[in-house]
């Protein structure tokens, strides 16, 4: 079981100025940041599509889709997608992308996801699981609106990463959160994120029932080396993001399930 430790006193000063992971508040600035910067553009979305592979025809839930750009992308691949966020203002932004038709609904992770057992061949969830403390209710609902054979293709923070960004670094087998400062337009906004060791994580996803696929560490795309050559660099040397796909197994031969 993993040790949870208790919140930083910095992230408690950052509470206080204002509510923490507040994507309503700031959801235009952070959008326009997210469409073509290094880490979103060339690196994490086009990782994420390269393992979804070949989605035609495919029902796919993106949880946490934010504005829309990986749910665009996989739809103009061919799946038939439906997004959930937790912020209204993002899900606004994806319907002006998507347009009025498209299938979007506020929901939140950490609750009874509104879908049928079965209702998706695969799940992306991008850069989503790292805002939540217990991933435990979360995969077991993605677990449940997957169909047999469905697949579960996550990216969240990389635990090299998370790990080392505090001075001193904090114990590595516990899971604890940590905060700091996103700078939008001027304007500075408060975050938390959780870090979890990588046995915790897949733990997590086989506890939910999951059979581990794949467990990635890919490049960018190599069009950004032109585009952002120093950013290239130190990104191709030094690990951001993990990708995992994982699995719900098949029934087994014989079984009525």
């Amino acid at each position: 079981m993993e040790r949870v430790t208790e919140v930083p006193e910095s992230f408690a000063r950052s509470a206080d100025r204002g509510q923490v992971n507040d994507y309503d508040a700031f959801a235009e600035a952070y959008a326009a940041e997210n469409e073509n910067n290094l880490v979103n553009a060339y690196y994490e979305r086009p990782a994420m599509l390269a393992l979804a592979g070949d989605v035609a025809g495919r029902r796919v839930l993106d949880a946490g889709c934010g504005s829309g750009a990986l749910s665009a992308a996989l739809r103009d691949r061919g799946a038939v997608v439906t997004g959930i966020d937790a912020s209204a203002t993002m899900l606004a932004l994806a319907r002006r992308r998507l347009g009025d038709d498209a299938a979007l609904r506020v929901a939140d992770l950490r609750d009874r996801l509104p879908f049928a057992d079965g209702a998706f061949d695969d799940v992306v969830a991008s850069l989503v699981l790292h805002y939540l403390e217990d991933w435990g209710p979360a995969l077991a609902e993605l677990r449940r609106v997957l169909r047999p054979g469905g697949r579960l293709i996550a990216s969240v923070d990389h635990p090299f990463v998370a790990y080392t960004i505090q001075d001193p670094r904090p114990d590595y087998f516990a899971a604890t959160s940590y905060s700091f400062e996103w700078t939008f337009d001027g304007r500075s906004v408060p975050m938390r994120f959780w870090r979890r060791p990588l046995h915790a994580m897949t733990e997590a996803f086989t506890t939910a029932g999951f059979r581990l696929a794949v467990i990635g560490e890919p490049q960018p795309d190599p069009a950004a080396r032109e585009l952002f050559p120093d950013g290239f660099h130190d990104l191709s040397s030094k690990p951001v993001f993990l990708f995992f796909v994982v699995e719900v197994p098949p029934p087994a031969a014989g079984s009525d399930d």
